[in-house]
């Protein structure tokens, strides 16, 4: 079968048509009670979360730079002193007194991030722009069959009501090219629609309006003193009707259309990362002077193209019955979790997870934050920041493997902003060479360690965010890409050379001191410590930056004597292993756990992220892998059953994956909240909303679907479908290998029919072929086959070339 037999025979498979189309639409039956049951906008840039009141509208608006704070010298220069003293504890095994030193001379100077709360101290933090007010005139009748739908293939909000027999109609987009967010209001008949609009904001912003235009701005704090500049305006295009402006609103009467179109920037310099760039209001005047000359239709018409070049990049299908069209979003949840049929929410959720990157992550902006960019408050949970002990990476590891690769421009560009200020850090905390990140950082190149040593000074974050410079050269083979960015893995690997001690019992190398991302052991002696030497997170980092690195010299063809040195260290670090339960060891000594069933499952990074683990090559690993997640339990808050989805399908068990997937999807109550799942409008719910979880969850899907890690990045098809009926019959387009292929499948039944592989780059392939399955040429030529059972097969492939299986 050719490539294009195998795309009729994708084009040919059976598709769901209703109104609501449930694998790529939220649908709700009423106006969001609060932003949870919003429907979100963007273009990476600035967002919208639209809540769809047919008499007083309150659309929140965001700018992913709208951060508070500013470049801040937040090191204890003098803290490398206590070094010495803080090992030597540690290796006499005093945890507590090294503790005690830590927490005293390894902290950040100043007030760090404020607790979490940092909008008023320099650290800052990610602030909603203001809110976009529309009061329609008629605020008594009431209004009937509402609807509001979030169409994720179009990037279109729609919401529609019925109100004195006149229907009304409010579309709702944020345009890539534009750099516009677009609101149309229409209605069934001429000269109905009458409102008030108006821009506000409760703090550090000025209104202005006059006709066709209110603009918004102000200065953010910066500690005591005054920090970025930012500027907004929203301009109204009338057909019918008049305007009258007064100082705080403009009211449009007897309208028969109205055209809201809204932009913002700030003086955020994406380059040097400083409040040195342009000044936003030129900027601004300037993207709106633009879009004045264009038709909404022209308008629209260049919005959806550049979103469906983007997301339908990827699809994903399951051929299961449809039970659920005539439910809302939130009915699907609750009527999922407790047990219902509905095959389509895992692919919506799916779906939604691209959807969400797509509109938080533009190639020269900043990276999508803790709310990715949609955020309703000034103080936002832990400053809406970049956590670096997993949360930021979880962010962007859908981006890879779902074609999504470019996007994460935004977070590649700034793990090598942080190169100079994490080397200053780097030689005010340990007199290292390299550079170092540790938990929290902003986007003024805050890399110090925290306010508080017990969670504060983990170490390899800044390690950890170079996983993913090695994972975007391993899935594109960009060696351009690789030499530029080859300096920033080499930085972070000599920072951990240089921390590196010898441990005692068995002379391995260790880091020292760290911990394991906010968790605690118990000693033997009863002490309860979260400081120590080699936690197994820190040693698997190790490994695997040591190993880019090495494999990094060798393709680029430098650094040879230091890549044999670090070959030779990398043999030395302490290994992971298999405590007396049965389960991995977190930390070098087989300590008891101070919570069991603790979120963050940090030890078990060398599975996933990280290929290390693998159930083909590393079995009896594995196998404590399994212990470790059977003793973590099922539960977590949000992104923490993402994280369990990855493991699982990293391990092969599908049925479990789904298993947390489910737990996933739980119904969460915006106004009690009560552990991990999705709120109404599907942001996942920690609780409070980080979007981790959503990006995570998507990530752990594709992972069920395809995998290609591994020192030799098999191919895998299908290594984690789950059992469950409504998994047994779909189709992929789309998915990304490791190697630089592009992968469409079909199955049937729980395995393969067909499924091309596109080479990218013309690299080998390796492909675990399913039994009784052939690889063929495009002329037909039969490259590979496997008989009775599956076959490890490899063969050559040409640049552009796809190649079918079938």
């Amino acid at each position: 079968m050719n490539h294009v037999k195998l795309l009729v025979g994708l084009l040919a498979l059976p598709l769901f048509t209703s109104a609501q189309q449930p694998d790529v639409s939220l649908q709700f039956k009423q106006p969001a009670a609060s932003y949870l049951e919003a429907l979100p906008l963007g273009n990476g840039r600035i967002g919208a979360l639209i809540g769809g009141h047919p008499v007083k509208d309150r659309i929140v608006l965001n700018e992913i730079s709208m951060w508070s704070g500013g470049v801040q010298d937040a090191d204890n220069d003098t803290a490398y002193r206590i070094l010495p003293r803080i090992q030597e504890k540690l290796l006499q095994g005093e945890n507590k007194a090294a503790q005690q030193l830590l927490q005293q001379y390894f902290i950040c100077k100043g007030e760090g991030s404020g607790h979490g709360r940092g909008a008023n101290v320099p650290f800052g933090a990610y602030q909603v722009l203001g809110t976009l007010q529309l009061q329609w005139q008629d605020s008594i009748s009431a209004w009937r069959n509402y609807r509001r739908v979030l169409s994720l293939e179009d990037a279109v909000a729609t919401t529609t009501w019925e109100r004195n027999g006149v229907t009304y109609k409010q579309e709702a987009w944020a345009s890539i090219p534009a750099n516009v967010i677009a609101i149309r209001l229409t209605a069934s008949r001429k000269g109905k629609i009458s409102l008030a609009a108006s821009l506000e904001r409760a703090e550090n912003g000025t209104v202005h309006t006059e006709k066709g235009l209110i603009t918004l701005r102000g200065q953010l704090p910066n500690g005591s003193q005054r920090g970025l500049r930012y500027a907004s305006a929203l301009r109204l295009r009338v057909r019918g009707g008049k305007q009258v402006i007064t100082d705080k609103d403009i009211r449009i009467e007897d309208a028969d259309e109205c055209l809201l179109l809204f932009t913002a920037a700030t003086d955020y310099n994406h380059t040097v990362y400083t409040q040195k760039g342009p000044d936003p209001v030129p900027v601004v005047d300037k993207i709106l002077t633009a879009v004045a000359k264009k038709r909404y239709k022209a308008l629209h018409k260049d919005q959806m193209r550049a979103h469906h070049e983007l997301f339908n990049r990827n699809r994903f299908y399951l051929n299961a019955p449809l039970q659920t069209d005539t439910l809302s979003t939130p009915e699907r949840l609750a009527h999922y979790y407790n047990g219902g049929s509905d095959a389509q929410l895992p692919v919506l959720y799916y779906n939604y997870g691209r959807y969400l990157l797509i509109g938080s992550s533009r190639p020269g902006s900043l990276p999508a934050n803790l709310q990715g960019l949609w955020a309703p408050e000034y103080q936002t949970p832990w400053n809406g920041d970049y956590h670096i002990n997993i949360n930021l990476q979880m962010n962007y590891w859908l981006a890879p493997i779902t074609g999504l690769g470019d996007l994460a421009e935004p977070l590649h560009r700034y793990i090598k902003m942080l190169q100079t200020p994490g080397a200053k850090t780097a030689k005010a905390y340990y007199n290292a060479p390299g550079w170092v990140a540790h938990v929290i950082c902003n986007p003024w190149g805050f890399t110090s360690p925290g306010e508080g040593a017990a969670w504060g000074s983990t170490l390899t974050g800044g390690a950890w965010l170079c996983e993913h410079v090695w994972e975007h050269f391993r899935y594109t083979r960009d060696t351009a890409f690789l030499r530029s960015y080859y300096p920033v893995m080499k930085g972070a690997a000599q920072f951990l050379r240089s921390i590196l001690i010898k441990e005692p019992q068995h002379g391995w190398l260790v880091t020292a001191p760290s911990n394991s991302p906010e968790h605690a052991y118990i000693m033997p002696d009863g002490t309860r410590g979260n400081t120590a030497m080699g936690p197994a997170m820190d040693m698997q980092i190790c490994r695997e930056l040591f190993g880019a690195c090495i494999a990094a010299a060798d393709i680029l063809q430098t650094d040879q004597a230091w890549k044999q040195e670090m070959e030779a260290v990398r043999r030395q670090l302490a290994p992971n292993q298999v405590g007396a339960a049965g389960d991995l060891n977190e930390w070098l000594q087989d300590w008891k756990d101070a919570e069991p069933q603790h979120r963050h499952v940090s030890h078990l990074y060398g599975l996933h992220p990280y290929d290390e683990i693998t159930p083909w090559g590393t079995p009896e690993l594995a196998k404590a892998a399994h212990e470790t997640l059977r003793q973590r339990g099922d539960d977590g808050t949000g992104w923490s059953l993402a994280w369990k989805i990855n493991f699982w399908a990293r391990l092969g068990n599908g049925d479990h994956a789904l298993v947390l997937l489910h737990q996933l999807l739980r119904p969460v109550d915006p106004v009690k909240p009560a552990g991990g799942g999705s709120y109404p409008n599907l942001f996942c719910a920690h609780p409070p909303f980080q979007i981790d979880g959503n990006f995570g969850g998507t990530s752990g899907i594709a992972e069920m679907l395809l995998q290609s890690h591994g020192d030799t990045a098999v191919i895998r098809m299908l290594p984690a479908l789950p059992t469950h009926q409504d998994w047994q019959s779909g189709r992929i387009e789309g998915l990304r290998a490791r190697g630089a292929f592009k992968v469409d499948m079909v199955w049937q039944r729980g395995s393969i029919s067909t499924a091309a592989i596109t080479s990218i780059k013309g690299e080998t392939c390796r492909l675990l072929l399913p039994a009784g399955k052939k690889v063929k040429d495009r002329r037909g030529k039969i490259l590979a086959e496997a008989a009775a059972e599956a076959q490890l097969v490899t063969f050559a492939t040409a640049k552009g070339q796809t190649y079918s299986v079938e």
